[in-house]
C-alpha cells in the first residue's frame, strides 16, 4: 500500500526502460499493481460482507476491572450500520474513481452514507457551525468537494474498522509498516508471514495466486519503497512461490536501498530469489543476462549461495544514464480504477491523495547533497544525473499521448533550478500545455523573474525544505539556505500564483525547547505573511546512511548501543545531551499548523499551543520575515 491516487512510479519507470530490450532478451515485460486491487477487493460489497461476517464472529474485547466487554467505537459503528455500507460501498468507489460525479448530489444531500467516528471531526472544524459545518470549507459551492470529502471521511471510517478489527497492521497507506521499519532481525516478519492469516493476508495472497495463473511469469520483480510495503511484498512473494516454486522473485526498490544494506539473514530467500539495490535497470539487465548463462556477472545483488548471504556486483557494468532510462509507461495499468480521497480540507495537502498525476523525474540524484540528516552517501542522492530539457518534454509528450491526462508530479530529489528553467522555456516554446508540480530548494535562484516563468509553464505548488526555522541550525545541517532566504523565495513563488508546502523538522540533535518556539513563531509569520500556503512537521531521526549517523560526535550527540543486525538497519537511536523533551511538542506544533492552513490562529502567541507547564519565552523577533520581505518588495 502507498496511494490509492495514482500508481507507484517505480514499476512504471521499469516497465518503460525494460521494453526498450526485449527484443534483444527475448523477453516480455508486464506490470501489474496489487496494492490498488487489494484495495478494491476488500472495499467492495463482497469485501465488506466478508469483513462484516468476520467480525460478527469475534469475541468482544473485555475491558478493565468490572467493566463489559466492548468493541472499538470504529468496529462497532461499522457493526451497527453494516447494511448500509454494504449497500453503499460500490457506488461510493465508483464515484471517488470519477465514475459516477452525479452520486455527489446524494452524498451531500445526506442520509445515503452511513456516518462514523470520522464524521464527528466535522462539527469541530475550524469556524463551524450547527447549520452547515463545512460552510467554512466549501462556503455555498464546491458539491463535489463537500461530497467527495464525505466520502474520504466514509473510506476512513471502514479502514478504522479493518484495522481495530480485523488487522491491526492494515492502513490505507501502508501495511505492516511496523514489522519492517529498522528491523533489526527478520523473526518478526516470518512470524507475522507464517502465522494465521488475516482477511487481508487472504485477500493478497488470493490475488497473487491469480496474477500468476494470468500471467504465467519466469521472474517476478517486487518493488518496496518503504516500510509499509515490505509486508505485503513479502506475502505476495511467499503465495507466488507456493504454487510457482519454480518462478524466480527478486525485491529492490527504496526500502531495500536504505534499510537491508547490511543484510545476511538467508532466510530471507525462503520468500525471494534475488534482492537488488539502488537503480534498478542496470542490476535486472545483469540478472536477465545471468539467469540465461549463469556465468554472466550480477550487479549489486544479494543472492544466498550454501546457506550464506552474499552480495555480488561487477564494477564493470555502468548504471543506466537517465537520458537512457526510456520514457515510464502504464501500460497494463487500468489507471480508471485509481481513487481520489479528499481528507485533508488544505488545497496543497490535497494534490498527494487528489488527482491522477504522471511521474517524471528530471534529474537523478541531488545537486546540493550536502545536508547531514539526508543519506548522501547513497547513490539515490550521491550520483547527480540530469536529463535534457527537450528530452523531458519528449517523454511528457509520450506520456500525455498515451494516458490522455496533462498533470505531472515531478518526483524524487529536489529539481536544479536551472533544470526547471530550461523545461519551463522549452514547455513554452514548444507549446505544452500541463500542470506541474515538484520539490526544491529553498534558495536564492529562485527570483520572482524565475518563479513568473515557471508559473508560465504550468507550475501550481512546491515543496521545500525549511526544516528546523533556526538559522543556528540550518547551518549544523548544511541546508544553505537562511530563513530569511526562505521567506523572500516562498514569497516569489507565491507572488507568481504557486502554492508553497514547507517541510518542517522538530527534535534535530542540539535542538532546544527555545529553537522549538522560535521555530513555529517563524512558520506562524510565514503564513502571516502569505509565504506559504501547507507545512508539516516531521519528527527528526538519524539514519545510518547520513553524515549524522556516520560521524555523531560532530553534531553533540552519542549512538545508542545497536542490537545485532541481520535483517534491516537504517534508523539509529542517539542521546541528546540537552535533554529537551521533543516529542511534548508534537501536538502543540501539529494543532498550530492545521489551524494556520486554515487561516486560524494567526494572532496567538506560539507558546498558548503546548499544554506544558513551562514554556521558554519567545526571543524571536516579530518582523523578521517581513524584514526579510522589505529587500524583495523594493528590488
Amino acid at each position: 500500500m502507498t496511494q490509492l491516487n495514482t500508481p507507484y512510479p517505480a514499476t512504471a519507470y521499469l516497465t518503460g526502460f525494460l521494453r526498450q530490450h526485449e527484443a534483444r532478451l527475448g523477453v516480455e515485460v508486464i506490470q501489474a499493481d496489487a496494492a490498488i486491487e487489494l484495495f478494491l477487493r476488500l472495499f467492495s460489497r463482497a469485501g465488506l460482507g466478508r469483513v462484516r461476517d468476520q467480525l460478527a464472529r469475534k469475541p468482544l474485547v473485555r475491558g478493565g476491572q468490572g467493566s463489559r466487554s466492548r468493541r472499538s467505537e470504529a468496529v462497532a459503528s461499522f457493526l451497527a450500520q453494516a447494511d448500509r455500507y454494504i449497500s453503499t460501498v460500490d457506488s461510493v468507489v465508483r464515484f471517488l474513481q470519477g465514475r459516477d460525479p452525479g452520486f455527489a448530489l446524494r452524498i451531500v444531500g445526506g442520509d445515503v452514507l452511513p456516518e462514523g467516528p470520522r464524521f464527528a471531526a466535522i462539527g469541530d472544524g475550524p469556524g463551524a457551525d450547527d447549520e452547515d459545518p463545512l460552510a467554512w470549507a466549501f462556503g455555498g459551492l464546491g458539491t463535489a468537494d463537500r461530497a467527495k470529502h464525505l466520502a474520504s471521511l466514509y473510506i476512513d471510517d471502514l479502514a478504522d474498522a479493518i484495522r481495530e478489527g480485523i488487522d491491526p497492521e492494515f492502513e490505507l497507506a501502508r501495511y505492516g509498516e511496523r514489522l519492517a521499519s529498522s528491523a533489526a532481525s527478520f523473526e518478526p516478519l516470518r512470524t507475522a508471514l507464517e502465522g494465521k492469516p488475516t482477511l487481508v493476508d487472504d485477500m493478497l495472497d488470493e490475488l497473487a495466486r491469480e496474477l500468476v495463473a494470468t500471467h504465467r511469469p519466469d521472474v517476478v520483480g517486487l518493488t518496496a519503497p518503504f516500510p509499509g510495503n515490505i509486508y505485503g511484498a513479502f506475502r505476495i512473494a511467499r503465495a507466488i512461490k507456493a504454487i510457482a516454486p519454480a518462478t524466480r522473485i527478486l525485491l529492490g526498490g527504496g526500502y531495500v536501498n536504505t534499510e537491508l544494506r547490511e543484510l545476511t539473514e538467508p532466510r530471507v530467500f525462503d520468500y525471494v530469489d534475488f534482492i537488488t539495490l539502488d537503480d534498478g535497470e542496470a542490476p535486472i539487465l545483469a540478472l536477465l543476462e545471468h539467469l540465461r548463462d549463469a556465468k554472466r556477472p550480477l550487479l549489486r545483488t544479494f543472492v544466498r549461495a550454501r546457506g550464506v548471504v552474499h552480495l555480488r556486483t561487477d564494477a564493470a557494468i555502468q548504471d543506466v544514464a537517465l537520458r537512457d532510462a526510456g520514457t515510464p509507461t502504464y501500460v497494463g495499468l487500468a489507471l480508471d480504477r485509481y481513487l481520489s480521497l479528499f481528507e485533508m480540507l488544505n488545497p496543497m495537502h490535497r494534490l498527494w491523495s487528489d488527482g491522477r498525476w504522471n511521474k517524471l523525474t528530471i534529474a537523478h540524484g541531488c545537486y546540493w547533497k550536502q545536508c547531514t540528516f539526508c543519506d548522501v552517501t547513497l547513490d539515490y542522492i550521491a550520483r547527480y544525473d540530469r536529463a535534457p530539457a527537450d528530452l523531458l518534454v519528449d517523454r511528457i509528450e509520450a506520456l500525455i499521448a498515451e494516458t490522455g491526462q496533462t498533470g505531472f508530479h515531478f518526483v524524487d530529489e529536489a529539481a536544479p533550478p536551472a533544470a526547471l528553467r530550461a523545461l519551463a522555456e522549452t514547455l513554452i516554446a514548444r507549446n505544452v500545455m500541463i500542470t506541474w508540480w515538484g520539490n526544491v530548494r529553498f534558495e536564492k535562484a529562485f527570483t520572482p523573474d524565475l518563479c513568473a516563468l515557471l508559473a508560465r509553464s504550468g507550475c501550481v505548488a512546491i515543496s521545500g525544505g525549511l526544516e528546523v526555522a533556526s538559522d543556528r541550525l540550518l547551518e549544523l545541517m548544511k541546508k544553505g539556505v537562511t530563513v530569511e532566504q526562505v521567506a523572500r523565495v516562498t514569497r516569489a513563488f507565491t507572488d507568481a500564483g504557486i502554492m508553497v508546502h514547507a517541510y518542517l523538522m522538530y527534535g534535530f540533535p542540539t535542538e532546544t525547547a527555545q529553537d522549538t518556539v522560535d521555530a513555529l513563531e517563524r512558520v506562524r509569520q510565514l503564513f502571516v505573511e502569505g509565504c506559504i500556503q501547507s507545512a508539516f512537521w516531521h519528527r527528526f531521526a538519524a539514519t545510518a546512511h547520513s553524515p549524522i549517523g556516520k560521524q555523531p560526535a560532530l553534531f553533540g550527540i552519542k549512538l545508542s548501543r545497536a542490537p545485532k543486525v541481520t535483517f534491516a538497519r537504517n534508523e539509529v537511536a542517539f542521546v541528546d545531551p540537552t535533554g529537551c523533551d521533543h516529542d511534548a511538542f508534537a501536538p502543540g506544533l501539529r494543532k498550530a499548523l492545521y489551524n494556520y492552513m486554515h487561516g486560524l490562529g494567526l494572532d496567538v502567541d506560539p507558546r498558548t499551543w503546548f499544554a506544558m507547564k513551562k514554556v521558554p519565552k519567545i526571543t524571536v523577533p516579530p518582523d523578521l520575515v517581513r524584514r526579510a520581505l522589505a529587500t524583495l518588495d523594493n528590488r
